[in-house]
């Protein structure tokens, strides 16, 4: 008898909901998905693993969004439900100024009020069923590339989803690992962060948070190297950090996510001991912490259209472009504390912690790049029927991924799945075969920006 292995025995799931399209993972990148196709008249049962929609936005406390405008700050580049859910924050003065070219460098969100106007977003839309709690299982496939059914885990147990089209907004692509679809590991995956809220973060003139790290650092070890930022949250009076770093971590290892929750803590841990011990006599507290590390990336599909670096940063105008933006190629080193920057205004830089290394140009002098482009290919998975996959398992290569993997992008990638989706649904065709000049008037009619 082999110990090291045991046999289940099989199964009958009950199919608790039928549907036109099932969104797995409840991120602003799906929550957008399943709105865009519920507006359109689908049937959409949307699943969330947590207790709550907006994925880092929310449960990761990241909340800043990029700016909406391009480069030059002359014209307004992304609309949508970005936009929208922009509009509804700023209601309660829970979002800063995002409306104008000046509002350049980044709109800080309150991620907890972004919660409770996601969900009013979702429950008020009748065509959505959402379960939160619930977690995908395994794919029911009826052929190559065709999703049947997916089989989901709740607190009243196991159940089955049947729908005519899925869409993986997982971020880890469970559904298309599930359903067999080709994905690749990046060589070198951009390492996860974990970010805190603190109060009183208040310190006096001249004082330097890296300095005193390195001051700290052989009495607190586990102090992080890298990059770090932070924002004060609005409606609030506390501070947001996004300091820590888990470096040569497999994001879709679950014994290395382990790891990686614990290492960020313990790092956390060092900065708030740190502080207090710098400033025994300040109210220092630690108010927050995620309820998920941030996974800058993981595994990626092989899609229809490889998104590369040099045609992003070409300005190359795809007939089959979905989204905008400008946030500049950022890639973090896995294996030291090294962060390169190369922006659209044409300059290019690396830093190691604090410290410029490098500075130079990667455009002639005078010259930038407005906006790049997304096209719908790099979430249409190769082999794929009935699935398309939007969020950071997107096809892109090293550079391409360090510029698109920010939200206001992947936003706008989610809004493009489900309106494709529902194109699927309407044609009965594979979605290999969408027409991506209807996809592009389908958002432009729904308040997205299509250059």
């Amino acid at each position: 008898m082999d110990k090291s292995r045991i046999t289940l025995p099989p199964e009958t799931v009950a199919v608790k909901i039928e549907a036109d399209i099932c969104v797995v993972g409840g991120s602003c990148t799906g929550v957008f998905a399943a709105l865009r196709a519920a507006r359109l008249g689908a049937k959409v049962v949307l699943l969330e693993k947590s207790n709550r929609l907006g994925g880092v936005a929310t449960l990761g406390l990241v909340g800043m969004w990029h700016s909406l405008f391009d480069i030059t700050r002359q014209q307004q580049i992304i609309g949508g439900l970005t936009f929208e859910t922009l509009e509804r924050l700023e209601k309660t003065g829970a979002c800063t100024t995002f409306r104008k070219p000046t509002d350049y460098y980044g709109i800080r969100l309150n991620s907890e009020e972004l919660t409770l106007e996601l969900d009013a977003m979702v429950t008020a839309e009748k065509n959505i069923t959402l379960y939160l709690q619930t977690s995908f299982s395994q794919a029911v496939m009826a052929g190559p590339g065709q999703v049947e059914a997916i089989v989901a885990d709740d607190k009243s147990g196991r159940f089955a989803i049947r729908a005519r089209v899925f869409i993986d907004a997982s971020g880890d692509g469970v559904l298309a690992r599930g359903a067999g679809l080709a994905m690749r590991r990046p060589e070198h995956p951009q390492p996860p962060t974990s970010c805190a809220r603190f109060s009183g973060w208040s310190f006096p003139d001249g004082f330097n948070l890296r300095q005193c790290m390195d001051k700290y650092r052989e009495e607190l070890p586990d102090l992080p190297g890298g990059y770090f930022w932070g924002m004060p949250i609005p409606n609030s009076q506390l501070y947001m950090l996004a300091g820590t770093r888990v470096l040569q971590c497999d994001c879709n290892d679950a014994d290395e996510i382990t790891r990686a929750e614990i290492t960020s803590r313990r790092q956390i841990k060092a900065i708030l001991d740190m502080l207090r011990r710098e400033f025994p006599d300040r109210p220092i507290c630690l108010e927050a912490l995620p309820s998920a590390i941030g996974i800058r990336e993981g595994l990626h599909i092989e899609s229809a259209g490889t998104l590369t670096g040099e045609e992003l940063l070409a300005g190359r105008r795809f007939p089959d472009a979905i989204g905008n933006g400008t946030y500049p190629v950022d890639i973090h080193n896995d294996t030291d504390a090294t962060i390169t920057f190369k922006s659209l205004d044409g300059t290019v830089r690396v830093n190691k912690a604090d410290q410029r290394i490098h500075s130079g140009r990667w455009l002639p002098e005078g010259q930038v790049l407005p906006f790049y482009q997304m096209p719908l290919s790099c979430l249409i998975p190769r082999g794929a029927v009935n699935v398309l996959a939007a969020g950071r398992m997107l096809d892109a290569d090293r550079d391409a991924f360090g510029a698109v993997r920010v939200m206001v992008n992947l936003n706008q990638c989610g809004e493009a799945a489900g309106v494709a989706a529902w194109q699927a649904v309407q044609s009965g065709g594979g979605i290999s075969r969408i027409d991506s000049a209807e996809t592009r008037r389908l958002l432009q009619a729904g308040g997205s920006i299509i250059m």
